[in-house]
């Protein structure tokens, strides 16, 4: 099995020093996303006292050369405190901050997309749009094969691994209850975890939260899972079709509701969204990966519960439609729905932000209004 070599440094005696007094100082971890628009980077400073909110973090600043996000020659980048939440790794009073970019000029970097969601959340808070978020993905070994998988060849066809029990069904379970734990020590609103249909990937799911805090939370989860897999040697992938061929590929299924569609009759607000989102399929499945959609189309092929990213569909506890609307939901009129476009290396903010766009804001047509 390819773990990393750091994984095998004695974490006893790491330990030892981890216990060690801290003094009165405090190490913030601040965490932000690189010009990829789906890695994560993080680099720690330490503070006089514990910050007991964003307005006591200070601004600082990174080389945006080396994160894809700037030239040498003004490479100046400059990270912004957005949220912050405990830190798993080096307890309390330690943090974990995440941060907005901002560029030399103090504009928003390109793959800072929390600007314009904030915005747009903020348009619509009297609404209360609530999201939750079902994060797959796939643990990998160093070798990019995927963990406990035979080195030569395949395991068992898909079946028996979907919430699986037993060593030869679920792969990997360490992994996931470190880091639900984590997330639970950290403040970040998870609210459950699975094993998936292929052997080897796992889901973990945030939510309700409201507005922005869908997209910190999940970045936040995500930034944890990385750094739990490297604790552990191997690595955590939000590729959207780790494994081609007959396997499952990984989304990021997003479930929507408006106070509205909460309330009793709640089902024909539901509706209305459906039928707009229906009329600017493009737009969404652009804004659902971090490639505009090229991600997307190794996943979205109409087989293993997806579907074609070409056509958009809904029905009620459809796993092979666009938007899924939960048996109990169609029963009860009320309740929300479930996009199940969204790629799982997709950004949050990204797909939160279309999602209010077209269902609140009633937008059309191929592209976002500058507000």
């Amino acid at each position: 099995m390819a773990t990393s070599a750091s994984s095998s440094l004695s974490k006893a005696v790491k330990q030892q020093y981890m216990e060690l007094p801290q003094g009165d100082k405090v190490q913030a971890m601040y965490i932000w996303i690189d010009g990829t628009g789906e890695g994560l980077r993080c680099k720690t400073r330490t503070l006089d006292a514990e910050p007991k909110s964003i307005e006591d973090l200070p601004e600082w600043n990174f080389d945006g050369s080396s994160t894809y996000q700037s030239e040498g020659s003004n490479s100046d980048m400059y990270l912004i405190p957005s949220a912050m939440f405990r830190d798993p790794f080096r307890k309390d009073p330690n943090k974990l901050v995440l941060c907005e970019v901002l560029k030399y000029n103090r504009k928003p970097a390109e793959t800072n997309l929390r600007i314009t969601c904030k915005k747009v959340m903020e348009m619509v808070e009297d609404q209360q749009p609530w999201f939750g978020m079902e994060q797959e993905y796939t643990i990998l070994g160093t070798d990019g094969h995927p963990f406990g998988w035979p080195s030569n060849g395949f395991p068992g066809p898909q079946g028996p691994y979907y919430c699986g029990v037993g060593a030869d069904k679920a792969y990997g379970r360490d992994i996931v209850e470190a880091h639900y734990r984590a997330c639970l020590y950290a403040g970040v609103q998870i609210c459950g975890t699975n094993a998936e249909v292929m052997p080897a990937q796992w889901e973990f799911q945030v939510g309700p939260c409201e507005g922005i805090n869908m997209g910190d939370h999940l970045w936040v989860a995500r930034f944890i899972l990385h750094r739990v897999c490297e604790d552990f040697g191997v690595v955590a992938s939000f590729d959207p079709k780790p494994i081609p061929g007959n396997w499952n590929g990984a989304g990021c299924h997003t479930n929507f509701s408006t106070k509205e569609m909460r309330e009793d009759g709640g089902l024909k607000a539901i509706e209305e969204s459906i039928e707009k989102l229906g009329k600017r399929h493009h737009y969404h499945i652009r804004a659902y990966d971090p490639k505009g959609g090229l991600d997307n189309a190794r996943r979205l092929t109409g087989h293993h519960e997806t579907s074609n990213i070409h056509e958009f569909s809904a029905g009620v506890a459809n796993r092979g439609a666009s938007i899924r609307i939960p048996r109990n939901v169609g029963q009860e009129k009320k309740g929300y729905f479930e996009d199940r476009r969204p790629s799982a290396n997709c950004d949050p903010y990204a797909v939160t932000e279309a999602l209010i766009r077209t269902c609140l804001l009633s937008e059309e047509g191929d592209e976002p209004v500058d507000y």
